[in-house]
């Protein structure tokens, strides 16, 4: 996993650092610059390109100024630079770097305060006004400032992050934030960077190493981490020689009604290809046709009528509910008789959130150790309305405490919550998934890995990753615009075999 750090830990690593490398801070400044000019001259190779960088006076100026110098180097032939001097402080790295600038000739203009802004022609902005420092919404001179700037309509490239944008922590509907086309932010990607409120600001990240102390990162136990595929390599478990249909489970889907069968079957067939030993569908009565029909390879409990079946709990290592379930009186009847008969974890979905949050004293039944997996509306109807997804991760680790309970809320980057208050952001998937019915996929994955006995957390953290990963195999290659969720299912075993590799 790779550690996600809040700004304070971003701090404490540098000087980390700093103290321990050991390095001054002004030449990891540089080592940040080179870093950031090694990516940004691969990128943007043509040389006649006219640059501004937009520096601040704090550290992130002073990333700016050295990132100046080196295009320079680079013989880039048309950079100037603008520093915003809107108070009389400036950071001690930030005046070395200006000494170091001031050499190379480089047009470079000041900025004061209340001042007009000078005309801006140049085709790429490099913003380097402020840094994860940030702490308060933006005001005065900076919000004019970046507000003009984003009504020039320039390719604007940000230096670790955007003006205006806060590394971790709640960011305001209305903040004046710059919009960029690109950050090149440093060592890991900021936590903010991974929740929809970033997408009005931030259409592309890339990440560079500059040499934080890894180990030191890790020991800082950050409850934030991303899954990597190395991270899945090591949690799939290969499938053996004299190994049985008994040995990776059993697993029952409770899903559908007679309009919404749909969702039944792709739920049961993702089970069965996330690699379930067995499944069984429990469907209506109407739907065994269409069942039988898709995928013969799934066995069926019959629901006839409003009629509650008699089912054998232990033949089942794992169970998932919700697809197309419904909300009526019998769907909520038939969820109250499973809760108070299976006692091992359940993977809650779709409508069984939706009836969890209707009748709030079914709470009590549900296992530890279950899963739910809503999508921001059902998050919102289980727990309350949120303002911004910072809130529902704050609130999501609380009741997944509380409730010792895994939460997997779906998002571009699907945020697993555990009961332990850890937060794995998953890394993989793209907008061409973006279609009904791949919730219903993903937890039949993750029914499937419960039955093959991965613990709740494993089953969580692979079944978002390879649900994505299948996804991404589909669309980059092929340049899908959009992913159908039965195809998605067909592809995970051989998502899976690549990963075990």
């Amino acid at each position: 996993m790779r550690p996600l750090l809040t700004s304070a830990q971003i701090r404490e690593a540098d000087a980390f650092t700093i103290a321990n490398e050991p390095i001054s801070s002004v030449n990891l400044m540089e080592r940040a610059a080179k870093a950031f000019v090694g990516w940004f001259v691969n990128h943007f190779p043509d040389k006649n390109q006219s640059i501004t960088v937009y520096c601040g006076t704090g550290n992130n100026g002073g990333d700016g100024l050295a990132i100046a110098r080196m295009l320079d180097v680079h013989q880039y032939t048309h950079l100037n630079i603008k520093i915003a001097r809107f108070s009389d402080k400036a950071s001690n790295d930030f005046n070395n770097n200006f000494k170091r600038v001031q050499g190379t000739g480089i047009p470079l203009v000041e900025i004061g305060k209340e001042e007009s802004f000078p005309n801006e022609d140049a085709h790429i902005i490099i913003d380097a006004l402020l840094g994860t420092g940030l702490n308060k919404p933006l005001e005065g001179d900076y919000k004019r400032l970046v507000n003009h700037i984003n009504s020039l309509g320039k390719t604007v490239v940000a230096v670790d992050v955007p003006t205006g944008f806060f590394a971790d922590g709640e960011i305001q509907p209305d903040a004046a934030v710059l919009k960029t086309d690109l950050v090149i932010t440093f060592q890991q990607p900021k936590i903010n960077f991974l929740l929809p409120e970033s997408a009005p600001y931030i259409k592309c990240c890339e990440t560079v190493n500059i040499g934080i102390d890894e180990r030191f990162i890790g020991s800082l136990n950050s409850p934030y981490q991303l899954v990597e595929e190395k991270d899945i390599r090591r949690m799939l478990k290969l499938r053996h020689r004299f190994s049985n249909k008994g040995t990776y489970g059993h697993a029952l889907i409770v899903a559908g009604q007679p309009e919404t069968m749909g969702a039944a079957l792709l739920c049961a067939a993702a089970c069965a290809y996330a690699g379930a030993g067995l499944t069984t569908a429990c469907v209506p009565q109407s739907g065994l046709t269409a069942l039988n029909s898709y995928m013969p390879e799934i066995m069926a409990i019959v629901r006839n009528g409003h009629e509650v079946p008699d089912i054998e709990w232990d033949n089942f290592i794992a169970m998932g509910i919700g697809p197309g379930l419904g909300k009526d009186e019998f769907s909520s009847a038939l969820f109250t008789d499973i809760l108070t008969n299976y006692k091992k974890p359940v993977v809650i979905d779709a409508d069984a959130l939706n009836l969890l949050a209707i009748h709030k004293e079914l709470w009590d039944a549900i296992p530890p150790n279950s899963i739910l997996t809503p999508h921001m509306k059902e998050f919102d109807r289980l727990f309350g309305e949120h303002k911004n997804w910072w809130q529902r991760i704050q609130a999501g680790i609380q009741k997944a405490k509380e409730r010792s309970v895994y939460i997997l809320l779906k998002n571009d980057y699907t945020i697993v919550i555990t009961p332990q208050g850890k937060v794995f952001f998953n890394s993989t998937s793209n907008p061409a998934m973006a279609t009904g019915g791949m919730g219903d996929v993903l937890t039949g994955i993750i029914t499937s890995l419960l039955a093959q006995k991965y613990s709740s957390e494993e089953a969580c953290i692979i079944g978002a990753y390879i649900h994505g990963k299948a996804g991404d195999e589909l669309a980059v290659p092929n340049r899908m615009n959009v992913v159908l969720p039965g195809l998605l299912a067909g592809r995970l075993s051989v998502t899976m075999a690549k990963l075990m590799v």
